[in-house]
């Protein structure tokens, strides 16, 4: 189904920023369908020739749908949209009309023309039409809650034909809570309760106000349970400033360990104060839940620093023990376990401060790459690239691939490339005769190359350097290292490995890690480095 965008772009003149305005309204209409008991269908002229088309639909929470199958794209014209007709044409809400009939649903047809203010804050041309259907099959007495609700949805209907409805949306600010059905306040003019819902009522009960809502003064009372009487609460200025025909941020109030999130939305319809609503829900149990989950992570983030300074502390011991060795070949080996060690430090250094066990791992190929280069025990200078991204890893990969990708990377730069004085040795006399032949040799490099496909991870590390010794067993071959990461590759991280000779000359070593189901739709990566 195409979006209330692609429907109005297609079918309509209506400009960009009538449309814009079309989203408002439609990301905050709910409160209207549900204060209504009612359908609300957004209808746009199509073409001037009298049709119109729906571009979005929401239904209530509160009363069944008038309309069991899908409105959204559906074109219709004659008699069906005269009320659509008078409302665009004269610019006023229509209410007049005999109920209709969808099938065996009766049900009420109401149109409210639909406008955007002016940057000079006059009321502009009505731009579209917001039909408004209510299913009369359940029709019986109102109820006080229901007399109010629909009260309330007229003032705010009103507001949309001038303009004024829905309110600028604030930064971070959502449209999913506080809702109609988690409690409402209305207020009159001078800020004073004049209905409370019996939800609202309990939600003010948990916040310790034991005694009935109608009659406060609902910003000195925001002040009183916020414990603040003088200087005013957010919640308590939220009230004033909604009285003033403001739409302040959403607030929260804590008191008595509960929290109450409030919602003030100034009520002026044709543009005369006349009060202000109040949307209330209970979200203790909400910031429980957040407060838990803060201390997780928190708890989280402080293992993982810990085990990083041990990490850090056991390859310093490490590094001293090496100084102290005389055997040349046990220095080399404690020098390169104490590498390994802060390969996985880096890690855990990263997870430390991250509020997900998840690790954004292009950062930490790039600093292994770079420690490489400067630790190896080799004259040559080689040059570190990375192409394509890892993206986010967790960390249960991540710890085992920055091992592997450590041992590779020293690998290729101490073993992968010969000597400075072999690479200056004279050329052979058959060469000099062929003076074409002696060509400029390329400047040593490995290149790191990462990308996903079919929920796998491929990696690639590859250098032009000489390549692998003429019978290298790629399966019992090598060194230590090959070995670590042999086992590392086919045990922890389930993939494989393939270590072969360039198809242009040097080495390539081909990784394939299986990526777990659930985790593929979160790895997103920045692209790395050309």
């Amino acid at each position: 189904m195409s979006t209330l965008r692609d429907l109005a772009e297609e079918h309509t003149a209506l400009r960009p920023a009538d449309i814009d305005h079309l989203h408002r309204i439609a990301g905050d209409w709910q409160l209207l369908s549900d204060l209504s008991f009612a359908d609300l269908l957004l209808w746009v002229p199509v073409d001037g020739d009298g049709t119109f088309l729906c571009v979005a639909q929401v239904r209530p929470t509160t009363a069944p749908t008038a309309y069991l199958d899908d409105q959204v794209g559906r074109i219709v014209g004659g008699a069906e949209v005269a009320h659509l007709e008078v409302a665009h044409r004269q610019g006023r809400i229509w209410r007049e009309g005999d109920p209709v009939w969808y099938g065996d649903v009766p049900a009420r047809h109401e149109a409210i023309p639909v406008r955007l203010r002016t940057g000079d804050g006059e009321a502009g041309e009505v731009i579209a039409v917001v039909g408004r259907d209510t299913n009369l099959s359940t029709a019986r007495t109102p109820s006080q809650l229901e007399l109010n609700y629909l009260t309330t949805a007229d003032d705010l209907a009103q507001m949309i034909a001038d303009g004024t409805f829905p309110p600028p949306r604030h930064p971070g600010e959502t449209t999913s809570a506080p809702r109609v059905g988690d409690g409402l306040v209305r207020l009159d003019a001078n800020g004073k309760v004049t209905y409370a819902s019996p939800n609202a009522q309990s939600a003010y009960r948990r916040l310790g106000y034991a005694s009935h809502l109608v009659g406060e003064d609902l910003a000195k009372l925001h002040r009183r349970l916020a414990g603040d009487p003088l200087e005013g609460t957010d919640a308590g200025n939220a009230v004033l400033a909604a009285l003033r025909g403001e739409a302040p941020p959403r607030r929260e109030i804590d008191a008595r360990g509960a929290t109450m999130l409030t919602r003030a939305l100034p009520l002026m319809p044709a543009g005369v104060p006349i009060g202000a609503l109040v949307l209330v829900r209970d979200i203790t149990e909400v910031r429980r839940r957040d407060r838990a989950l803060i201390t997780k992570d928190a708890t989280i983030r402080e293992i993982h620093h810990r085990v990083k300074n041990n990490l850090q502390t056991v390859a310093a011991l490490l590094r001293l023990q090496a100084r102290r060795v005389a055997m040349p070949e046990a220095r080399v080996a404690l020098e390169e376990s104490v590498r390994r060690v802060a390969s996985i430090a880096l890690v855990h250094e990263t997870l430390s401060m991250s509020s997900d066990e998840a690790v954004e791992f292009d950062g930490i190929v790039d600093r292994v790459a770079s420690a490489a280069t400067e630790v190896a025990a080799t004259e040559v200078s080689v040059g570190m690239r990375r192409r394509g991204t890892f993206g986010v890893l967790p960390a249960e990969i991540a710890t085992s691939l920055v091992m592997v990708l450590n041992e590779l990377l020293l690998n290729a730069v101490e073993h992968g490339f010969p000597p400075a004085d072999e690479e200056a040795a004279a050329p052979s006399p058959a060469d000099a005769a062929r003076p074409e032949a002696v060509v400029s040799a390329p400047r040593p490099e490995v290149v790191v190359s990462a990308h996903r496909a079919r929920k796998q991870l491929h990696v690639t590390v590859t250098d032009n350097g000489r390549g692998l010794p003429e019978q290298f067993d790629a399966e019992r071959g090598g060194n230590l290292g090959l070995q670590i990461v042999r086992a590392l590759v086919t045990g922890e991280l389930r993939g494989t490995i393939d270590l072969r000779n360039g198809a242009d000359g040097g080495t390539e070593a081909a990784i394939v890690v299986p990526l777990a189901r659930g985790t593929t739709d979160r790895l997103t990566g920045r692209a790395g480095p050309p």
